[in-house]
């Protein structure tokens, strides 16, 4: 991604000058008057988003599945004049069953996302701020139909994102732009297997010519780099939201100018209070990520390992989703 990730770069930084130089704009006009809320907020939603395909006689053909995803999310924020302190805690997992095919998984996160910020001026809308995330998953992953072999498993990856620097946005937790010249990346892989083959970027196994294990493989390797985010949250029409967060990381020292990429963006369209409908993109590009080439049944070629590759996952679906801080104020106040 070398050869083009700087241009992403620069569209990225080019847009948000653009944004950031235009106070009057549709944003912040809307926004200008605004109060901000001091104090804590919390917010704590379950869902489950549940498809289903069934056939009988269809002469189109065509195979019945079922699948369903479960998610929590968690959210805790704290504003005073000066600080301002933003936490989230987000899970998801999905399965799928279709016909005689064994259930796959098709949707795995932990993820916890956690920054701080003080007021540089109170004229600015610059803060000098610290964020901290981590995110694995729960359970072991394939390449299906290939259950013999996991790829992933819990914390094997596991990432941890440190870093200090300053965000711009006066209403952080709706639009802002972080840049950190100082991010601690570290990338854990603590199941034997997959350290021993350098999965993920850290540093193999080492063998002897007859196949000896002369050290085993690295289950820690970590980064120093450069990290820019852009998080924006915005009720385009009633009752339809938006929201993208675009994160951009280069490691100073072992492969500068290689960009990882992570741009998940999301339309949530609220049908009800409880019944919501959601179309997703999410893609992902990681430098130290390699994707390996299967045996070809007809050269009978050996697995090979290739560079990495950009990943793309999309999302639609709708199902229900319960706010349980309301639910626990209306239990308390009846």
């Amino acid at each position: 991604m070398k050869n083009y990730s700087w241009f992403i770069f620069s569209v990225f930084v080019l847009g948000s000058g653009v944004l950031f130089a235009q106070p009057d704009s549709l944003y912040f006009q809307k926004k200008k008057n605004e109060t901000i809320q001091l104090g804590w907020r919390t917010k704590k939603e379950i869902g489950l988003t549940l498809n289903q395909v069934s056939f009988t006689n269809w002469n189109a053909g065509g195979a019945n599945s079922i699948s369903g995803i479960v998610t929590g999310k968690a959210e805790a924020k704290y504003k005073q004049e000066k600080w301002y302190w933003n936490s989230n805690f987000n899970v998801r997992y999905g399965l799928n069953k279709q016909e005689e095919l064994n259930i796959r998984k098709t949707e795995d996160v932990i993820e916890v996302v956690s920054n701080i910020g003080l007021e540089k001026d109170p004229k600015s809308n610059w803060f000098y701020s610290s964020k901290f995330s981590f995110n694995t998953q729960f359970a072991n992953g394939y390449v299906y139909p290939d259950r013999d072999v996991e790829i992933s498993k819990f914390l094997a990856p596991g990432y941890v994102f440190f870093g200090v620097g300053m965000e711009y946005g006066r209403f952080i937790e709706r639009m802002s732009f972080y840049v950190s010249p100082f991010t601690l990346k570290t990338t854990i892989v603590l199941d034997d297997d997959l350290a021993n083959k350098g999965s993920f970027g850290v540093d193999p196994a080492i063998y002897d010519l007859e196949g000896n294990l002369l050290r085993d493989g690295k289950k820690v390797r970590q980064e120093l780099g450069i990290l820019l985010t852009n998080q924006y949250e915005q009720e385009i029409f009633e009752n339809i939201k938006i929201t993208s967060l675009l994160e951009l990381y280069t490691d100073y020292i072992n492969s500068f100018g290689n960009i990882d990429l992570e741009w998940e963006i999301n339309l949530d369209m609220k049908v009800n209070k409880f019944v919501k409908a959601t179309l997703g993109s999410h893609l992902r590009y990681d430098d130290d990520i390699k994707v390996e080439v299967e045996t070809n049944e007809i050269t009978n070629e050996e697995n090979v390992i290739v560079g990495p590759k950009l990943q793309w996952k999309q999302i639609l679906g709708v199902g229900v989703v319960v706010d349980l801080d309301k639910i626990m104020k209306s239990n308390s106040s009846s």
